[in-house]
C-alpha cells in the first residue's frame, strides 16, 4: 500500500470533517474482512497500517494453550517453544501472513470503506445541523410538487411539506421561495429526513418573534396561539412590565409588524389579545372583536358561560363557530356563548350584574376590511 492512500484519507478527513482515526479503524476492519473472504481464512488476524511508512501488514494471531481445540485460533505450547523458547501459556503469537497481491484487495476495500464512512459522516453532519433547527423557521426554495408532498430545498437537504401541513389558501409553484416551520428531523437508514409545515401554530409564533423585537428579547411573551391555517388565528401576549403594551408592541406602528406576518401567511386574519390570569378577563379578550357582557366561571369543570349583547352573538360565535372555537383553544377554557335575552330567561343574567369587559382589541379583522 502506498502513501497515496494515507494522503487521500488525510485529505478526506479535513474536507469532510471526519476523524482520521475513525477512517483508519474502519479500513483496518474492512481489510480483515477482505483477507478472510478472499483467502478463505478462519484465522484470527490483525492488520497493521503504518501511516509513516505507507505500509500494510497482516498478522495471524494465535493463543498459546496447553491443549489445542481450534487450530485456527490456538497453538500448543510445544509448537510455540519451537518458535521462541520464552513463550508461555496465555501468550499471543503473531506471524505475518501478508499475501503478495493483497495491495489490490486493500485498495478495493479502502475505496468501499472510505465511500461508506464519508456518506455516513456527511449524513451525521447534516442531521446535527438540522436537528438544532427543529421548531424553528427556515427559508427554502420549492424544488418539486407531487400528490403527497411539496419538496423544499433547505440548502443541504430536501424537506417534505405534507398535504395536511400545507395552507389551503396557498398555491405551491416550483422555484418559489418559502418560509417553513421545521416540525421533525429524523435520522433514518436512508439518511436524515426533515419534515416542515406551513400550518403549525409554531410558524405564527416564530414569525412574530422575527418581526417584534420585544418578543425576541423577552419583554413581551407569547402565552398561547390558536390557529386555523390560511383563515384565522388568535394569539395571546403578556408583558410583566405594566408600562409596556404587549398588544400594541405586536401590532406595531400603523399595524406594520402584524401586517408583515399577515402578508407572509397570504392574508390569514390574526387577532392579538392580552393574556390575563383572570379567566373572566382572558376569555373576554379572547372573544374579540365581540363585546362581552358577563363571564360565569366554573373552575371545577374549567368551563365558562359567556353572555354577550344580542347583537353581538353572531360575531362572538363567528362564521361556522370559528371565533368561539379559536377562543376556546387559545384560553384552554370551554366556552358556552348565550345572548342576554336567552340568559335572562334562564335567570343567569341581569343588567345589574353585567361585567362587560372594558378591553378593546387594538387589532381585529377591521384592519383587513
Amino acid at each position: 500500500m502506498s502513501k497515496d492512500l494515507f494522503n487521500a484519507i488525510h485529505h478526506l478527513s479535513e474536507e469532510k470533517g471526519i476523524d482520521k482515526d475513525v477512517l483508519i479503524e474502519a479500513l483496518e476492519a474492512a481489510l480483515i474482512s477482505a483477507y478472510k473472504k478472499n483467502f478463505k481464512s478462519a484465522t484470527n488476524v490483525r492488520v497493521d497500517l503504518n501511516e509513516e511508512n505507507g505500509t500494510m501488514k497482516v498478522y495471524s494471531r494465535k493463543e498459546v494453550v496447553e491443549e489445542v481445540e481450534d487450530h485456527n485460533q490456538q497453538l500448543s505450547l510445544d509448537e510455540a517453544i519451537e518458535i521462541n523458547p520464552n513463550y508461555q501459556i496465555g501468550d499471543v503469537i503473531e506471524v505475518e501472513v501478508t499475501p503478495k497481491d493483497f495491495g489490490r484487495i486493500a485498495a478495493q476495500a479502502a475505496k468501499q470503506v472510505v465511500t461508506q464512512r464519508v456518506r455516513e459522516a456527511e449524513r451525521g453532519v447534516i442531521y446535527s445541523e438540522y436537528i438544532d433547527r427543529e421548531e424553528d423557521i427556515m427559508n427554502g426554495i420549492i424544488q418539486r410538487v407531487d400528490s403527497r408532498f411539496v419538496y423544499i430545498n433547505l440548502g443541504k437537504i430536501e424537506a417534505k411539506l405534507a398535504k395536511p401541513e400545507q395552507m389551503p389558501n396557498e398555491d405551491y409553484q416550483v422555484h418559489d421561495r418559502i418560509k417553513v416551520f421545521v416540525t421533525k428531523v429524523e435520522n433514518t437508514n436512508k439518511g436524515p429526513q426533515v419534515f416542515v409545515s406551513r400550518a403549525e401554530p409554531g410558524l405564527l409564533k416564530r414569525l412574530f418573534e422575527t418581526e417584534v423585537p420585544e418578543i425576541y428579547d423577552g419583554t413581551v411573551e407569547i402565552r398561547s396561539v390558536a390557529r386555523e391555517a390560511g383563515d384565522r388565528s388568535k394569539i395571546s401576549v403578556y408583558a410583566e412590565d405594566e408600562e409596556i403594551d404587549p398588544v400594541g408592541s405586536c401590532v406595531g406602528p400603523k399595524g406594520q409588524r402584524v401586517q408583515m406576518v399577515v402578508d407572509e401567511l397570504k392574508g390569514e386574519k390574526i387577532d392579538i389579545v392580552e393574556y390575563s390570569d383572570d379567566p373572566v378577563v382572558y376569555v373576554s379578550n379572547a372573544l374579540s372583536p365581540s363585546k362581552v357582557s358577563q363571564v360565569i366561571v366554573d373552575e371545577e369543570q374549567k368551563s365558562t358561560t359567556v353572555i354577550v349583547p344580542d347583537n353581538q352573538l353572531s360575531l362572538a360565535i363567528g362564521k361556522r363557530g370559528q371565533n368561539a372555537r379559536l377562543a376556546a383553544k387559545l384560553t384552554g377554557w370551554k366556552i358556552d356563548i348565550k345572548n342576554e335575552t336567552e340568559a335572562s330567561k334562564l335567570g343567569i343574567f341581569t343588567e345589574d350584574h353585567s361585567t362587560e369587559s372594558d378591553y378593546q382589541p387594538l387589532f381585529d379583522e377591521d384592519l383587513f376590511d
